[in-house]
């Protein structure tokens, strides 16, 4: 059977596709090099800021980049395409429409994650982009899953973390965190998504428990066995 290769659309931002790739490699089921999956990485830090645009504070689409990198990507060879970027999907079907190979959509996937975990009640962490073009509600609505957002102040704060803290490669503040995840613990989540893959950074630093979904996790282990591999245990 042929090698499937996996193409992926990176830069946004360059740290998440790093970890990306990492994640993916740690969670393969490989005992040698060879048994590890192909990957083509665009790593195009220029394309424009997802939130910006879809807030209307920017007028740069970064839907152009992306649908050039995804033609590139199949182009190369790539069978399967991602990228590790939640807001991005707010683009998803435009990107989709612009390959003939299929295009992930780790939106969709979380949210398949959760149902089959048998959650109720999810909280959402994620840009502003992502909460008010409302990815995670509309597909979390499709598996019967209630959506909890953090309130206005809170909202500022996962802003902070991940253009602040994360994207600036600066500390962490985990008392603005444990705020927000507070709040959403109080209104009943029994999990809360870590929707931006800054926060999957934070995970892996912090060492945050099951509590936790990782929407970039859920990615990985849906790109391994699309590329006809197995998880590791």
């Amino acid at each position: 059977m042929k090698r499937k290769t996996l193409g992926v659309i990176g830069g946004v931002g360059p740290l998440s596709t790093a970890y990306f790739m990492e994640v993916l490699i740690n969670k393969t089921d490989a005992q040698i090099d060879q048994e590890h999956i192909d990957m083509i990485v665009l790593n195009h830090t220029e394309i424009p800021d997802r939130t910006a645009f879809i807030l209307g504070r920017s007028e740069e689409n970064p839907a152009f980049m992306m649908k050039e990198d995804a033609k590139k990507l199949e182009a190369m060879g790539a069978d399967i395409i991602v990228t590790p970027c939640n807001t991005a999907h707010y683009f998803y079907q435009e990107l989709q429409d612009a390959v003939t190979v299929p295009f992930i959509n780790m939106i969709d996937e979380t949210a398949i994650f959760l149902k089959e975990q048998g959650v109720g009640c999810v909280g959402i962490l994620a840009t502003n982009g992502t909460i008010q073009t409302k990815l995670f509600q509309n597909a979390l609505q499709n598996q019967q899953i209630e959506a909890i957002c953090p309130s206005q102040q809170n909202q500022q704060y996962v802003m902070d973390i991940i253009y602040d803290n994360v994207k600036a490669n600066q500390p962490v503040d985990l008392q603005k965190f444990k705020a927000v995840v507070n709040e959403l613990r109080l209104q009943g989540c029994e999990r809360v998504i870590l929707g931006c893959t800054e926060l999957s950074i934070l995970k892996r630093e912090y060492s945050l428990n099951n509590f936790y979904v990782d929407s970039l996790e859920v990615l990985v282990e849906k790109a391994i066995t699309a590329c006809g591999k197995k998880v590791k245990k």
